[in-house]
């Protein structure tokens, strides 16, 4: 069995999906590229959807790579090419108290996240939260995830419920089961 060469963490706001493909991509060898960086300009500026889509293209043209999230604008790119798809599929709870500490870190470090941006109480506390999109977002996430996983033509899904099966699976070398499971 081969490595995967072109790998899509998903889940969730806070699910852990930058950790994940942080970790993937030395395990692997594999370029990670930060979804963050090419989606954010300083000052919080969204890159207008055709170029964010040019952006992904470009990667996922590339032979090896981990992205750390797929948007709607340019998500069947990412599908079309992915060797594997790992789907962080954790109850509302977890993920949002994920969030919220991870947030609330953010604000007392001054941490810079992407492209010289940073979070701040302006930004938690707008309708364009993170933690909004969280809450608007979740039913969506997980339906998008369980059909994805469901769906035989996609790339292969390893769906994880939760963050123990998914340490118990990093703890077993993160062996990756071709399409038969095997």
């Amino acid at each position: 069995m081969t490595a995967p060469a072109r790998i899509l963490v998903e889940g969730i706001h806070g699910s852990g999906k930058s950790t994940l493909a942080a970790l993937l991509a030395q395990r692997y060898r594999l370029p990670w590229y930060p979804v963050d960086d090419l989606l954010w300009e300083p000052g919080w500026v969204e890159v207008p959807v055709a170029e964010q889509r040019r952006r992904i293209a470009e990667i996922c043209r590339r032979d090896r790579w981990i992205l750390d999230g797929a948007y709607h604008g340019w998500r069947d790119v990412v599908l079309g090419r992915a060797d594997l798809v790992i789907g962080l599929d954790y109850p509302r709870g977890v993920s949002f108290r994920r969030l919220l500490r991870r947030t609330r870190q953010r604000l007392a470090s001054g941490e810079e996240i992407c492209n010289g941006n940073r979070e701040s109480w302006g930004s938690v506390l707008s309708l364009d939260s993170v933690l909004v999109w969280h809450v608007t977002g979740f039913g969506r996430a997980r339906r998008r995830l369980r059909a994805w996983a469901a769906d035989p033509a996609g790339p292969p899904v390893l769906l994880f419920t939760d963050p123990a099966a998914l340490d118990d699976w990093l703890a077993r070398g993160s062996r990756v089961p071709d399409r038969r499971g095997t």
